[in-house]
Order: C-alpha cells, then structure tokens, then sequence
C-alpha cells in the first residue's frame, strides 16, 4: 500500500505517528510496517484504549453487601463427597470421554521468563524421575483417561486436545510434539492454534513502534482464548467434531487432571455451562483471587481488591467465608463458547503500565527506566458473568494444584516445589493401594499406569519401596529412564 493510503487510514484514527519514519525505510521494512498496519481495525484500537482507560478510571468499592460467597446449591466439595457420588461423576464423564464428546483447552503460551528457561514452559522438565516435561505428563494423562473409558464402556472415543501458543511458542512447541510422536496421541486429535496481541500505547492512545518498521503489542492475555477460538476456526472444529464439553487449564499445574471424568460428569450432570474448579484457600492473606458473587454476577475478585474485614470472615463452621481459590482450571459447555465468543469484544480489559521499549520521536529506540505505556490483557474468568448456570467444584489442593511460575530461587510455585507435590501425591497413591513407602524414598508413578491412583494394588500391594529414584510404570511403557515397575 502506499504511503499516501496509509497516511489516509492513520490520520482518519489520530495514529499517523506510525509512518513518520517512512522515508528512511527499505523497501522490505516498508512491507513489514504496512502489513502491521493493514492487520488492525484502528476504529477497534481506539475504541479498545478508550475502554481500558474507562475501566481503570472507576473505582470499584466493594463494599462487605456486594460480595456474596457461591451459593451452597452451586458448590460442592471432592472431599467431601461420598464414594458412591464420586463414581456417579466419574462414570458420566467417562461415559461422555467414549462418546468423543470431551476436549481439553490447554493454554500453553508462556515462555517461562520467570524459571530462566526461554522455550514454551510445557517443554519444562522439573527433575522426576522419568525426567518427563510438562507436556508429556499431560499427553499421557489423556491417553490413560481415554483407556479407562474404553475399559468402562466399550467404545474408543478421542478426546482432541486444543493447545493455544504464542506467536513465540507455536512453533517450538508443534516442533517438540512431532519430535516426540505426540507422546501416543494420535496427530489428528491435537489442534494447534495461536493467541492474539493487542497493540501497546502510550498515556494518550497512540500506539507505539517497537522499531521505526514494526509496531509495538503484546499477548492479549488468557482471555484472548474466545476470540482466538472464533478468528483460527476452532469453534468450527468443536462443532465439526461433535464436542460438547471442554476442560481449560493453564499448563503449569503438574497435578493437573486433564479432562478430568468427575469434573465433567459433575458439570453435566448439573447442566453447567461454565464452572471453575478452586481450592480452598490456605490462609485469609493468600495472594489468590477468589471465585465469588458481586452484585449477583459471578466473577474472580482478586486478593487485593478484598477488604480486610471480607478476607477474614469465617462461617459458622470456621472456614473462611471467601474461600474458593481460582487456580485457572475451567468447565465450558461448547454451547457456552459458542455464545460468548460472539461478544468477546465486551470483555473487561486490564490494564498494566509498563516500561515499553519504543521509538522516540528522533527516531532512536529506548528502553525506558519508568512506565511510559499501557499494556492490556484479557482473563479468562471474566466470562463467568456472563454464565446462565455457573457452578464450582472444590478440590484438594496436594492433589490437583501445583503451580510452576517461578525458578528455585523463590522457594514457591518452583521447579522443586512441583516436583515434590507430585512425588509426594504418588506415595500416597503407593500407600493407599497397600504399599510401603517413607517419606524420603522417591517413586513417580506413570500416568500411563494410573490416572488418579487407581491400577496400582496389584503393583504395589504388600511391596516395600526403598530404592529412589524410582519410576513406576505401565506394563506396554517403553523402557527409559528409572527402573520399571513390574517386578
């Protein structure tokens, strides 16, 4: 396009800034600088900053009458379940995993800055035994959860697995599946796709250049999942392929249960169209956002934006009247996904200021020591509102959450801290299947072999363990690492 074009559409929107460095261009950034421009609606851009500033300008005072905890007849508690209901789940998500109507959302664009790492964090090894990533934990959770419904109901239904990269991840992270042979998936049942960027502006709504050919954006955050699913033709995939129910989580929960059969048979068995699975929280202090009402709409309120008075109350009974920790761990109906893709655009946005790399207007590019820009993100929770039956599922965290954020040096949500939660899940796994094991004696059970503890007693009963590293696993596992544990 030429310059006189592009000058015609910028100046219509206040954003001719972005070619103000066009004559001292070479022919190919001068493409680069105009394919930039030409992906974006700038009558979309400017109304986006416009939104983001309003929001940020309304404070929201809430007070103790506008938050209101998830109402009993929309909760319930794993631990607290009965054995007899437990099975009653899991057999309705099973029976639905059979029937091919079951896929995961897998948020998996990170690039794992914070654990030093630089590749997607999916690809992470936290050093167990089997030396297995992230990716391939949950790759062979899937295979074995599909094995127990054929095993339950006689019929090979697939799960597909959607797995949303970044534009830096995609393809490292397709690379590492094919390498891999998708872990013994089959290719067809993976779907890649890619999160969008929103342009960064300055205090005063003009977008900035990264570099004089190149505009300045940044991930749009979780949230970008509903317009990605709609703009990469994911939601016709889901149609196509006859999915009713998806399980969205992020990728860093070592514990994660992918499309987990209680999860899913709870949600259909209460017709939800939106859920979120939480743990309680372990203290009024943690820095966990908290699934709640607010003027009778459901959302994520974060820790921050709790009073001290609200973060504290208890029930009768002592637990914490705020207490369903949001882990990122997510029901949606396909139906649900369906409606609420199509007015994303609604969606809060969240502003951060930040420091923005960008060009001054002497054409030098800076790293500035203050913030001197906006960046906005989307959440994936803030469609929860807009959910017509809306319901929560309370798990055990030592089973279900272990968040991987951070390197060692942070002692929390580290690479030693996963790595421990899931060994020590697996003793106990050992030891309710009639095994011995001692705390210091380390034993990773194979997701191939057992999903949640179950197919183990046969293995394990009577046996003492006292040889560590040891890795548990199924009789068709290939032989690697560790020593395999049919013995």
């Amino acid at each position: 396009m030429s310059y006189e074009k592009l000058q015609q559409v910028l100046a219509a929107h206040g954003q001719e800034q972005l070619i103000k460095f066009w004559p001292e261009l070479a022919e190919n950034e001068r493409e680069l600088l105009a394919n930039d421009i030409l992906k974006l609606d700038f009558s979309e851009v400017n109304e986006t900053f416009r939104r983001a500033t309003e929001a940020t300008k309304i404070i929201l005072e809430k007070t103790n009458d506008d938050l209101k905890p998830i109402p009993e007849t929309h909760y319930e508690s794993v631990p607290n379940l009965t054995c007899k209901k437990v099975e009653e789940y899991e057999n309705i998500g099973l029976e639905e995993i059979s029937e091919g109507r079951v896929g995961v959302l897998l948020l998996a664009g990170g690039q794992a800055t914070r654990l030093g790492f630089g590749h997607p964090k999916g690809m992470y090894d936290v050093g167990l035994p089997s030396k297995k990533t992230l990716f391939q934990i949950q790759a062979e959770r899937i295979v074995r959860v599909q094995q127990m419904a054929t095993e339950k109901y006689g019929k090979e239904g697939k799960i597909i697995w959607y797995i949303m990269t970044s534009a830096h991840t995609m393809g490292p992270t397709k690379d590492f599946f094919k390498s891999h042979s998708y872990f013994g998936l089959n290719e067809e049942d993976l779907v890649f796709f890619e999160q969008g960027r929103l342009p960064c502006f300055d205090f005063e709504g003009k977008v900035l250049l990264d570099e004089k050919y190149h505009l300045s954006s940044a991930p749009d955050g979780n949230g970008g999942l509903y317009r990605a699913l709609k703009n990469q033709g994911i939601l016709h995939d889901i149609s196509r392929r006859g999915v009713k129910h998806l399980h969205a989580h992020s990728v860093d929960n070592i514990l994660i249960k992918v499309a987990d059969p209680i999860f899913i048979g709870y949600c259909k068995s209460k017709d939800a169209d939106c859920a979120a699975k939480v743990v309680s929280k372990s203290s009024p202090s943690e820095a966990v956002g908290v699934v709640c009402r607010v003027n009778g709409h459901y959302k994520v309120v974060e820790y921050s934006e709790l009073t001290d008075e609200a973060a504290h109350r208890r029930n009768q009974d002592g637990r914490l009247t705020f207490s369903a920790g949001n882990i990122c761990n997510h029901y949606f109906s396909s139906q649900f996904l369906m409606k609420i893709c199509d007015f994303e655009s609604k969606l809060k946005l969240h502003v951060a200021k930040k420091k923005i790399p960008y060009v001054d207007e002497s054409g030098v590019r800076q790293k500035p020591m203050e913030p001197n820009g906006i960046k906005m993100e989307k959440f994936i929770f803030d469609v929860f509102e807009f959910a017509e039956n809306f319901i929560c599922l309370e798990v055990a965290r030592d089973v279900e959450f272990s968040a991987l954020k951070n390197a060692d040096s942070a002692k929390k949500d580290c690479p030693s801290t996963a790595r421990e939660d899931l060994l020590q899940l697996h003793r106990r796994y050992i030891r309710d299947a009639g095994g011995d094991i001692s705390d210091d004696v380390d034993v990773e059970i194979s997701p191939l072999l057992s999903y949640g503890g179950e197919n183990l007693e046969d293995l394990v009963k009577g046996e003492v363990f006292s040889i560590s590293p040891f890795h548990l696993k199924s009789m068709n596992e290939a032989e690697t690492n560790g020593v395999n544990g049919n013995h």
